[in-house]
């Protein structure tokens, strides 16, 4: 029986390396893989997942009006869905892969973040914690040892910033995973 599963993590914690080792994995052995992301992900390119540490791979983009339920119906022969980066889903999205895992018995891994730079939970991550069969999380270190929760916005001295809109793409240059405690220090030092 197929399962929605979320595994999600503070930016640098490997998910997109974790989900591209998976994708690997299954074609492997001869399955076909589904990899789509928002489009709102645009770093790497509309049509690219990219980890840190050199993997890609080609992706199918999804707007928030698609639906992704009905974009897998027209396809051919998937094994599993892989999404990256699903923390911009909307939550009708994130129900249409629950759809997909319900009805068509496919399973769907769902990679992303659980909150924003200010600790707050993005809809769609918000969604699948309602809704995933299986929520796991991939750990990171803040620079003291402590596990890092918090996905820490920068500018570009290093200070931390808790001002802005919810959605600001970037890399290392503009985040930084740090657990509650430095977190709060780094605000209280700013």
């Amino acid at each position: 029986m197929a399962k929605l599963y979320f595994k999600y993590g503070a930016m640098g914690s490997s998910k997109t390396a974790n989900a591209l080792i998976t994708k690997f994995n299954y074609e492997e052995r001869g399955m076909r893989v589904w990899l789509i992301k928002p489009s709102v992900d645009v770093r790497d390119g509309a049509g690219v997942v990219r980890s840190r540490i050199g993997l890609k791979a080609d992706a199918e983009v999804i707007t928030p009006d698609k639906d992704i339920f009905e974009e897998y119906k027209k396809r051919e022969n998937c094994d599993v869905i892989i999404t990256d980066e699903c923390q911009f889903f909307t939550p009708e999205q994130i129900d249409q892969l629950r759809k997909i895992v319900d009805e068509g018995d496919i399973p769907v891994l769902c990679y992303g973040l659980r909150t924003d730079f200010l600790t707050h939970m993005f809809p769609g991550s918000r969604r699948l914690f309602e809704v995933a069969d299986s929520i796991t999380e991939i750990k990171t270190i803040c620079s003291c040892g402590k596990k890092a929760i918090v996905n820490a916005r920068i500018d570009g001295e290093g200070k931390v910033l808790t001002e802005g809109g919810q959605i600001l793409l970037g890399g290392n240059d503009s985040y930084v995973a740090m657990c509650h405690s430095c977190w709060k220090n780094a605000i209280k030092k700013g």
